[in-house]
């Protein structure tokens, strides 16, 4: 409310009696008082609240405005972040592809076997480079059966054969093939304890989750897990005998979906992954693995829920 201009008037507001002068408002008012202070809130917005003390001095009078005043709001923060891990050191490691086998009708599984072992975490990525080839970062996982040796790398990728994984490598990785790897990379690392896991992935995405979720049914088997894992085509939901474990360890809320209709089977569920992740919570730990905009769209949704957020990116075409 405005002040009449004929008067001054009184108001009491938390308690405190205020004179405001004709032309003010009660709102200026009581900022100039200290009686309310403007608070920083939410990506940078001004909000209004109780003010630890009163104001030094009263600001001077105002004239009467035809306009509402103003309030200028400072540049808010990006909305977008994800939670970092401190510097870890690189690691390098020398070894070969040990084996090329088919998942599905459209994903391969890669495995390389390290002279020595390279320690990861589940959720980590390396950097792998086959000999002359460009390095490609990669989110090494175990086999839809749980299974991988101490010094093998094992990673899931789309093609149906190996010559498909050239445009990806820069080389056709067959048996044999030199490979060197670097890690640990990436921020998308398992963190035991805290709040519901939510897992989200995008076709061979499931790669880094899957290693996410086994660990976390050994170390944490009483946290809640959430799993949502998607594909455009039904076909190539190459992840079921993992998914069957993880059902058999207690995790019950699981939802496949996938963009096509074409031998949809009934427990796939229509329409985009990002469609069928559930409400969030303050308290989740979000991990997201997949293409730029599956991991951006997860993304969104964590930070206006005030979620921590892992994003673990697919290098294009893996």
């Amino acid at each position: 409310m405005r002040a009449p201009t004929s008067a001054r008037c009184s108001l009491v507001v938390n308690g405190q009696t205020l004179r405001v002068s004709p032309g003010d408002t009660s709102l200026e008012t009581a900022l100039a008082d200290g009686v309310i202070a403007p608070l920083q809130g939410l990506h940078g917005a001004v909000l209004m609240g109780q003010a630890a003390a009163p104001s030094g001095r009263r600001l001077a009078a105002r004239a009467r405005r035809a306009e509402n005043p103003t309030v200028s709001v400072p540049d808010a923060a990006p909305l977008l972040h994800a939670v970092r891990t401190p510097a870890r050191p690189l690691v390098r490691r020398t070894g070969s592809v040990d084996a090329v086998t088919a998942l599905g009708p459209r994903v391969l599984q890669l495995v390389v076997a390290l002279e020595r072992r390279l320690a990861v975490e589940p959720g980590d990525q390396v950097c792998v480079t086959l000999d002359g080839g460009r390095p490609v970062t990669l989110a090494p996982t175990l086999s839809v059966e749980g299974g991988a040796e101490l010094n093998e790398l094992v990673f899931h990728l789309h093609g149906e054969c190996p010559e498909d994984l050239e445009a990806l490598f820069g080389a056709v990785p067959v048996p044999g093939t030199p490979v060197k790897a670097k890690g640990p990379l990436g921020h998308g690392t398992y963190r035991p304890g805290g709040g519901r896991l939510v897992l989200v992935a995008a076709e061979t995405g499931f790669a880094g989750v899957w290693a996410i979720a086994r660990a976390a049914r050994y170390i944490e088997p009483a946290r809640e897990v959430c799993l949502v894992v998607g594909a455009r085509d039904p076909l190539d939901l190459y992840m079921r005998p993992a998914l069957e474990w993880l059902r058999a360890t207690g995790v019950s809320r699981i939802t496949l979906a996938a963009d096509r209709h074409r031998q949809r089977p009934p427990d796939v569920r229509p329409g985009p992954l990002t469609a069928h992740v559930p409400t969030l919570r303050t308290t989740d730990a979000v991990h997201a693995s997949g293409c730029a905009s599956t991991v951006g769209a997860v993304e969104v949704l964590a930070a206006a829920a005030g979620a921590r957020f892992y994003p673990i990116p697919l290098a294009p075409g893996a």
